[in-house]
């Protein structure tokens, strides 16, 4: 049997609890990268709408909150892109470089340059780079092993506790370096993490197989300059829009949402009216649709963990654990220790029961009520004041967030790839990627109606609503299930 660079990554070096040495270094730029991607964001909001005296820009609320939406929205949107990039131009292994890259001089951005210019070119910088080694970490750990190899699922349950790792210690330094010496430094506390993966990842990127190299589908050398020049175009409409007022701070949320919505609807178009579906294909598309809208919602609550629940851990939330005040960031972190308890424990559940585990739409569903759920818990402690909500109230409600986020996320790519046309199937995993661009875009728009003096109606409608709409879901799950002809 020849052996191929694919094969010998998969039998050789197997120094990483069994696995491929590469599977190491990925592992941990991965977790460098989401350290400084939580780092930052879980003392974002904070830096925007803090006053400048105490080392923040004072950016109104509203429009603060809006612009982490729409910042979260523009990571998931990029994701397109970087996967584009990858099949068509560079493969997989160079975008992850260039994004890691990105991401590192993002976070510089925010350390050293000063107010609004910083704001604005480390958010793109660290938009556009998130989403483009988003889209091509997973790519890369896939190449690893060959087919059939029994050890692919472990080695993705592996890379995965990376990402938590990075989510769970990111905002604890960046929120303690942030309190001891001030914003600035925090976000160089991200760009150091990103660049200690980044360096160990740049000695090591040699050793990946030929297959991380490789670009699948390769855009034909006479249409390159032709990319180019719409790439170029695009940049010209954003800029003028931005210059011309078209575009704004206070409405780039909404016009972010815009966006996802007329990606989505054209997606959606082009698939369901392609040759190249059939007639189960079609089905299997349309009963994607209320899917997509129920992750659409899911995300628009969940993701205000960085923006309602941000302030609220900063305005209302009692901090103060034997004399010590806990830096507001801390709370960012409680989210990714219940996912690496809970993440195994799920599995092994729906191991468990086999063909007796709940339909996708149905655990769509009982996403939606138990984050619905969680915005009701925030009800018996509203309207306290400041510093009046205790610590473990607000533990158990993000309990809840994540068991909400293990009915839905780890699912919503893989019904994605299940329900796709085979000639749509990157389409459909981008469709789901634009349900989490819309539903984050949506999270910034709606803590913009959010304030202490209105906090059991936000949070009565945020839970009724997602309550209402899982069960509705619930009860449509037959007729979906039925449209998914097959698939579970």
């Amino acid at each position: 049997m020849s052996t191929t660079h694919n094969d010998k990554a998969t039998t050789e070096g197997k120094t990483f609890l069994g696995h491929p040495r590469m599977l190491a270094n990925l592992f941990s730029v991965e977790l460098w990268e989401r350290f400084s991607f939580y780092g930052m964001q879980g003392i974002l909001l904070y830096y925007m709408y803090y006053s400048v005296a105490d080392g923040g820009l004072g950016i109104d609320q509203g429009i603060a909150t809006g612009l982490v939406g729409a910042y979260g929205g523009g990571v998931y949107l990029s994701t397109i892109l970087g996967a584009w990039l990858a099949d068509r131009v560079m493969g997989s292994e160079k975008v992850l470089f260039y994004s890691a890259i990105m991401i590192m001089f993002g976070h510089i951005a925010l350390a050293l340059l000063p107010g609004g210019i910083g704001l604005a070119v480390g958010l793109v910088l660290v938009g556009v780079g998130s989403g483009g080694l988003k889209a091509n970490a997973t790519s890369l750990v896939g190449t690893l092993y060959a087919e059939g190899d029994e050890r692919r699922d472990a080695g993705f349950s592996i890379f995965y506790m990376g990402i938590n790792i990075g989510a769970l210690i990111g905002p604890l330094l960046t929120g303690l370096a942030w309190t001891e010496f001030g914003f600035h430094y925090g976000f160089g506390l991200a760009a150091v993490g990103m660049a200690i993966g980044l360096t160990q990842y740049a000695l090591t990127r040699k050793n990946l197989p030929e297959t991380a190299h490789a670009v699948t589908n390769p855009l034909p050398s006479g249409r390159l300059a032709r990319m180019g020049l719409i790439a170029a175009a695009g940049v010209i409409v954003i800029i003028l829009a931005f210059t011309t007022g078209l575009v704004t701070p206070a409405n780039l949320a909404q016009t972010m949402a815009y966006v996802a919505i007329a990606a989505s609807i054209a997606y959606f178009t082009v698939i369901l009216r392609s040759k190249r579906v059939n007639a189960i294909e079609r089905k299997r598309v349309y009963s994607f649709i209320p899917l997509f809208i129920a992750s659409a919602a899911f995300w628009g609550l969940f993701q205000q963990q960085f923006t309602v629940v941000a302030i609220y851990a900063d305005r209302s939330l009692d901090r103060n654990l034997f004399g010590w005040i806990m830096p507001p960031s801390f709370v960012q972190s409680i989210n990714p220790i219940f996912i690496i308890i809970f993440a195994a424990v799920f599995a092994a559940l729906w191991t468990k029961l086999g063909n007796r585990q709940p339909s996708s739409p149905l655990k769509f569903a009982l996403g939606l009520v138990f984050m619905g759920l969680a915005f009701l818990l925030f009800i018996p402690f509203s309207g306290g004041g400041p510093n009046s909500t205790p610590l473990m109230a607000l533990v158990v409600i993000l309990l809840f967030f994540t068991w909400a986020e293990l009915f839905l996320s780890p699912i919503g790519l893989s019904v994605a790839t299940k329900l796709a046309p085979s000639a749509f199937r990157t389409q459909m995993v981008a469709l789901f990627f634009l349900s989490i661009s819309l539903g984050t875009t949506v999270a910034g728009i709606l803590a913009g109606y959010y304030n202490q003096d209105n906090e059991v109606p936000y949070f009565s409608f945020s839970g009724i609503t997602a309550i209402v709409l899982g069960i509705a879901l619930a009860l449509a799950t037959p007729a979906i299930k039925k449209l998914m002809s097959g698939v579970r």
